[in-house]
C-alpha cells in the first residue's frame, strides 16, 4: 500500500532519529523544515505507536535556567522496524552456549567482535595523530560500522556518542558485548577509556569518555566522569 506524505513524513521523523539520536521536538522541527504543531502531531504519533518514547534529556553540572525540553528516543520495538536483524536468534544462539556451560564462548565470541574492531582501527592505532584526531577517526568507523557516532566536547577531554547500536537487544542480555568493545576503544586509541551509558541498558545513546591526557594521579577523577 503507498504511503502518504503524512506516513512519509512520519518515517523520516523516526529515521532522522534512528540515526541522528535522541532530540528535541524544536531541533527535530528546524532539521526537518515542518512546523512545531506539525513535529508535535508526528511525535505524538510515533509515541501512540510505540516506536519512540519521551525522556528527560542528560543532565550536566551546567544548569542552565528553565525546564529542560524533552529529549525523543528510538525504542527497542522501534529500532524492530526500522532495522532488519536476527537479533532475537543471536540472543537464543548465546543463552544455548550459555547454558551448556559454555560461558567461555560467549566471553570468546565478544572478544572476537572486539579484536574485528581493533583490526578495522589499526591504522586509528598506528597513527602518531592526537588523541582528539583519532577520537574522531574512531567516530567516523563506528558510524561505519552502522553506530551512527559523534564527538563532543566533555570536560578535560572528549565524548564519543553512538546514536544507534545494531547489537543493542543482544548487548542487554550479554554486557560482555558492550564491555569488549569498550576495550577495543582504549586498545585503539591508546589510552584509558571510560562508558558511561549504553543503549543496551535503557539509555538513549552510548558514551564513551575519552581523557586528553592521563596520568596514574588523574585516573581516579576519570573514573567520576570528568564532570
Amino acid at each position: 500500500m503507498k504511503k502518504t506524505e503524512p506516513d512519509k513524513t512520519r518515517d523520516q521523523v523516526a529515521r532522522t532519529i534512528l540515526e541522528g539520536g535522541p532530540a528535541t521536538a524544536a531541533a527535530l522541527a528546524k532539521k526537518l523544515a515542518i512546523t512545531p504543531a506539525g513535529i508535535r502531531r508526528h511525535l505524538d504519533s510515533l509515541i501512540s505507536e510505540g516506536v519512540l518514547t519521551a525522556k528527560d534529556p542528560y543532565q550536566s553540572n551546567e544548569r542552565g535556567r528553565g525546564r529542560p525540553s524533552k529529549v525523543f528516543v528510538m525504542t527497542d520495538a522501534g529500532r524492530e522496524k526500522f532495522e532488519h536483524s536476527y537479533d532475537d536468534l543471536a540472543v537464543a544462539a548465546l543463552k544455548f552456549m550459555a547454558s551448556k556451560n559454555g560461558e567461555h564462548l560467549v566471553n570468546e565470541f565478544a572478544t572476537s567482535r572486539a579484536e574485528d574492531l581493533i583490526r578495522k582501527g589499526d591504522h586509528i592505532k598506528t597513527s602518531s595523530k592526537s588523541i582528539l584526531e583519532k577520537t574522531k577517526a574512531l567516530s567516523k568507523l563506528l558510524t561505519k560500522e552502522g553506530y551512527s557516532a559523534s564527538t563532543d566536547k566533555l570536560g578535560n577531554g572528549e565524548e564519543i556518542c553512538q546514536h544507534h547500536c545494531p547489537i543493542a537487544h543482544v548487548a542487554s542480555e550479554f554486557p560482555q558485548l558492550c564491555e569488549a568493545e569498550t576495550k577495543a576503544f582504549s586498545e585503539i586509541l591508546g589510552t584509558h577509556v571510560q562508558r558511561l551509558a549504553t543503549i543496551a541498558h535503557g539509555d538513549g545513546v552510548c558514551t564513551t569518555f575519552i581523557p586528553n591526557n592521563i596520568s596514574p594521579h588523574s585516573t581516579a577523577r576519570v573514573k567520576e566522569g570528568a564532570r
